[in-house]
């Protein structure tokens, strides 16, 4: 084993095991924390599974910059994915228990509405403008996308203990005499 090649297994057993830590973010750790807007700006988020996101391409300029151009069944479709496990942050609350995550730098608009489930014990989910059957509706960086439905369990993910470690500052006092 050449060290190129035991370099790239610590590399990657170092990668496997930092993302080990991940657990979903819900509702009840807001509840829990009584975190403020300012701090949840702090939390490092991650997401839980792939999110592709698709729309039809104009006619017109076909220069993208954060997607790609592909043709399917003779249609210019426009794709941006966000795989699993990439690092986001909280940019604003639009409204109470909603939270606009950003994966991708470049742009104030280039982010995706997350707020608790239903049925996901309070996870915070994709939220689409709405669902259809197969498909739901998503605006990203100003144009309207179209997300499978499979993408709505698409959660986000926090390292707890990061969250949690408490920095305690410790001194002694040294006490006082009368003089």
């Amino acid at each position: 084993m050449n060290t190129r090649s035991v370099l790239l297994f610590l590399f990657v057993a170092f990668i496997a095991s930092s993302c080990s830590n991940l657990k979903p973010f819900t509702q009840g750790l807001i509840e829990e924390n009584n975190w403020t807007e300012d701090e949840l700006k702090k939390i490092q988020f991650y997401l839980s599974d792939d999110i592709r996101l698709t729309r039809q391409a104009s006619g017109g300029s076909s220069a993208i910059v954060s997607g790609e151009i592909k043709v399917v069944n003779g249609k210019r479709v426009e794709e941006i994915i966000i795989e699993k496990g990439t690092p986001g942050i909280l940019l604003f609350q639009p409204k109470q228990n909603r939270f606009a995550v950003s994966f991708e730098s470049g742009g104030k608009d280039k982010y995706l509405i997350f707020g608790p489930g239903a049925r996901t014990n309070g996870r915070y989910v994709l939220k689409a403008t709405e669902w259809k059957r197969r498909f739901g509706t998503i605006t990203y960086d100003g144009k309207t996308y179209q997300v499978d439905a499979r993408n709505s369990i698409a959660s986000l993910m926090v390292d707890l203990e990061k969250i949690q470690r408490v920095d305690v500052k410790s001194r002694r006092a040294g006490g006082r005499t009368i003089k």
